[in-house]
Formats: C-alpha cells, sequence, structure tokens
C-alpha cells in the first residue's frame, strides 16, 4: 500500500479491543499534572481503537504532509516565510525561561524584564519611534492597538469628530477591518498605475473627521511610496496621524525608518521582519510603536528602567487601558531579541538590501513569460498578473497548483486584488542563489506546459496527499470525525 493510501484509510485499521500501552503513573513525579475528578470525561471518547505502531505510523506520515519553511522554499508573497534560526527556538524553550509565571513579583523576574525593556528599546530605533508595548498578540491586534491609541489622541484633544481612516484600495484586509473594529469609518484611496497612492485622490478626501491614514511602504505590490513625504505632510496639516503598517518592514530594515518618513504610530509583524514561527493562528506578537508624545496612551502594563537600574512593571493613568492579559507572548520576544543581537547593527541592516536583491533577481529571470504588470525595480516582492499567454487557460491557480508537484510551496495569489491573476512572489534574504534559481527553472518550466500541454498544469497537482479539494463542499459539510472521515471515504 503506498503511502497516500496508507494515510487516506488509517482510521479504518481500528479493531475492537485492539489498543497500545501506556506506563503507570509514577507517583514520585511532582511535573505531572491531572485533571481533577471534576473535569473529567465520564464516559471514553470514541476513539479509534489501534496499535501503537499504526499510531506511530499515521502521525509519522501526516507529518510529511505539513509543509513549512523549514521543508522547502515557501515564496509566500506579503507574509515574509523567512528562516526562523534554531537557536532562538532554544532559547526559548530554556527551562529557566519557559517555567517563569507572569504574576511574578517584578524582583524575582528581572532578567524577564530585561528582555522586553532591551526589546523595546531595539524596536524603537529601528523603527524610529519613541516608544514600544509588547502586548498586543499578533500584527492585527497591533494594528487595533494602534488604532486605539490613535483614537485616545483625538479624543485628548476634545477632538472627537475625527471618526474616519483612509485606507489605500492596495491595503491589506486587516487594515480596513481593524479600522471598523475600532469604530471608525473606512474610506478607501485609489492607486495609480504604478501602486503607489493617488496623491491627488488623498486629498480630495482630507478633511476634519480624517482620524488617520494607513499605509504600507514599500506597499503590497511591493513598490516604494515614493510620495510618502507629501502624504505625511497633507495627512497632518489635515489634523491626521500616520499609520505605519510594518507588515512589509523586512526590506526597509538597513535603509529607512517609518518614523523618519513622517509616521506616528506602527506595528511590527515580528513573524515577517524578525524570524519569529508564523503563528498560524498564535501564538504570535505585533508591539506597537509611537512617535515622542504618544507614549502615555500605549495599553498597561509597561515595562520601565528605572533610575537605579532595576526594571519594573508599571500602569499609567491616561493609558488606553489594557490590550491583553499580561505582557504579551514572552517566548516570541525571546526569539525575536535573539535574532536580533545576532545578526547585530550591521548585518541586521544587510536584511533589507537582500531582500530586495533576491526579489528584483527572480522578477526579472521569470518577467519574459509572467506578466509583470507594475514594471521596474521592486523591493521585497512583486506581483506577476499570471503567464504572459494565457490563450490555453491556464490560471494562477493552476500554475499554484503545479508547483505543489515540484516540493515549492506556492505564492500568494489572487492577492491584491488590483489584478485579475495575481501572482505574489517573496523570496526573502535568507534564500540562497540556487534555491532561486530552482525555483526560477520550475516557474519556467510550467510556462512552457501551460503552452505545450495546458490539461497538464490544469490537473495538478498530481502528486500530493491531496489533489482537488471541493472548498465549497468542505466547508458546508465539514468532517469533524474519523466515523464521518470512514464513511465519506467508502461512500
Amino acid at each position: 500500500m503506498n503511502r497516500r493510501l496508507y494515510d487516506k484509510l488509517i482510521f479504518e485499521h481500528s479493531h475492537p479491543g485492539r489498543h497500545g500501552y501506556s506506563l503507570p503513573r509514577n507517583p514520585f513525579d511532582r511535573h505531572i499534572d491531572e485533571l481533577p475528578p471534576s473535569c473529567r470525561r465520564i464516559e471514553a471518547p470514541a476513539l479509534p481503537e489501534v496499535d501503537e505502531p499504526t499510531v506511530v505510523r499515521h502521525y509519522t506520515n501526516s507529518s510529511t504532509n505539513n509543509f513549512g519553511v523549514d521543508t522547502g522554499f515557501y515564496p509566500l508573497g506579503s507574509c515574509t516565510m523567512k528562516y526562523n534560526p534554531k537557536i532562538n527556538d532554544a532559547l526559548a524553550a530554556s527551562r529557566s525561561i519557559a517555567t517563569l509565571h507572569p504574576m511574578q513579583p517584578a524582583a524575582t523576574a528581572q532578567g524577564a524584564l530585561a528582555v522586553y525593556w532591551q526589546l523595546q528599546r531595539a524596536l524603537s530605533e529601528i523603527g524610529g519611534m519613541a516608544e514600544f508595548t509588547l502586548n498586543p498578540f499578533a500584527g492585527a491586534h497591533g494594528e487595533l492597538t494602534g488604532l486605539l491609541v490613535i483614537k485616545a489622541y483625538h479624543l485628548s484633544r476634545q477632538d472627537a469628530g475625527r471618526d474616519t481612516v483612509l485606507v489605500p484600495d492596495s491595503a491589506h484586509g486587516t487594515n480596513p477591518a481593524s479600522a471598523a473594529v475600532a469604530g471608525f469609518k473606512v474610506v478607501e484611496v485609489r492607486s495609480l498605475a504604478d501602486g503607489t497612492v493617488d496623491v491627488d485622490d488623498l486629498r480630495a478626501r482630507l478633511d476634519g473627521s480624517v482620524a488617520a491614514m494607513m499605509m504600507t511602504n514599500p506597499n503590497t505590490v511591493g513598490m516604494f511610496e515614493k510620495n510618502i513625504p507629501e502624504i505625511a505632510r497633507l495627512v497632518h496639516e489635515a489634523g491626521g496621524l500616520m499609520y505605519y503598517d510594518g507588515a512589509n518592514l523586512n526590506p526597509m530594515l538597513g535603509v529607512a525608518r517609518p518614523g523618519d518618513m513622517g509616521f506616528d504610530v506602527m506595528h511590527i509583524n515580528l513573524h515577517k521582519t524578525f524570524s519569529t514561527p508564523h503563528g498560524g493562528g498564535g501564538p504570535g506578537a505585533g508591539p506597537v510603536g509611537v512617535r515622542s508624545g504618544l507614549e502615555r496612551f500605549l495599553p498597561d502594563p509597561r515595562v520601565v528602567k528605572t533610575p537605579g537600574g532595576a526594571y519594573d512593571v508599571v500602569c499609567d493613568d491616561s493609558s488606553l487601558g489594557r490590550i491583553s492579559g499580561w505582557l504579551g507572548n514572552f517566548t516570541v520576544y525571546i526569539r525575536a531579541l535573539a535574532y536580533i543581537l545576532s545578526l547585530g547593527a550591521e548585518n541586521l541592516a544587510k536584511a533589507g538590501p537582500l531582500a530586495t536583491l533576491n526579489a528584483n533577481y527572480v522578477m526579472n529571470r521569470l518577467k519574459d513569460v509572467y506578466e509583470l504588470p507594475i514594471p521596474g525595480p521592486c523591493k521585497h516582492e512583486f506581483v506577476f498578473d499570471g503567464l504572459k499567454d494565457k490563450s490555453t487557460g491556464v490560471t494562477t491557480l493552476n500554475v499554484a497548483k503545479r508547483l505543489l508537484d515540484f516540493g515549492f510551496h506556492a505564492p500568494t495569489i489572487y492577492f491584491p486584488l488590483l489584478f485579475h491573476e495575481s501572482l505574489m512572489i517573496e523570496p526573502t534574504e535568507t534564500e540562497s542563489r540556487q534555491t532561486l534559481d530552482s525555483f526560477v527553472d520550475v516557474m519556467r518550466r510550467i510556462a512552457a506546459e501551460a503552452a505545450q500541454n495546458p490539461e497538464l498544469v490544469k490537473n495538478a497537482p498530481h502528486d500530493t496527499p491531496v489533489s482537488h479539494p471541493d472548498d465549497t463542499e468542505a466547508a458546508l459539510h465539514p468532517i469533524t470525525s474519523w466515523q464521518d472521515l470512514c464513511a465519506a471515504q467508502t461512500s
């Protein structure tokens, strides 16, 4: 039986009475945590009855179906799937770190608080900001926090009429969503043909209701917003603040700082720039930085360094309040600080230029067979509008599926929405030229297949555990138990 078939039928190996074995509880082990009787199930769950070898083979086979940056090239545009150094994971897993309790008195957790404070200072220097909070649990959570800081700022000035946030039409979807959750109205600003903000359209939308302008720079199509000084001037003159979505901060390392561009508030996706795990829903981190004068609105609690050199956790009466249970995800910050300190200022400044070099290299090697709607140099990522030759009907989705047959994760597809067949590629600075060449060769091969044998590409992938799932059926009739899976496989 081949592996794919074995994976598909694993739950059918259940037989009544077949089981594995667990050693009896060690009464002398103090680290065993058991649920109290009141929290335990009355009846045993209806699980497959299988022996230990079957269980081991099932999970081993299942683990090889997962694709991640540790298993292959992951050119997911906009998400910056860079390699996560394993030394950072080892530090975060240290027992002396992993067993700290958030409610320990500050005097007994000086090392942990020093990590918070040092990371706050490092991010402030990198972002050109006065102060950072590490409390938000994710990038979108950071967006919400930053917008609440902006709201608190305007309310402190009795300017409650500022209820609108301007968002470019190329923005990440979280931008308008975060603004809406924060209680703002969202007004879209058009982009020019080169993907940058239309300054004339922006001018027409600026009035006394504007609380902030949210921008990503470089923007979502990988282009640097060259008019950012003018945009910042116009928004500030209208009484609004500039918000920097830090999703694309990676190519700016060593090149420019958001604070120097005129941004007042920003968040950073640590997984995109500072090589922490991507999260997949958590744990994550979305630190928020502010320019001088806005520090007092940051959420409680905050880590400060006292005049005597010790570290303390404080709250501020003018703060917007709490936005999380405590001080954010500590082990994520361990990883980020380890990454920053291991590279140092000199080598960290090389990350942005190298990411830009890799992106331009891949773009220029493929632009003769894939449609490049915005010509010219890009920053860290770029967007193709599908194949140049669209006569055979091979779509961006087909190209993405075919890539899986060659061991590459697909780039981001159908985003941004500015182009009908968007194919967004971001190679990051951590990939070698050999890896990039292999990816380019496969992309060129797929373009040739699309012209010579389009059905081969349209029916891809051909060698994956799952080939063509019915997304609509999966959403309407999800399989939530192994019995349902068996029934679906045998029907």
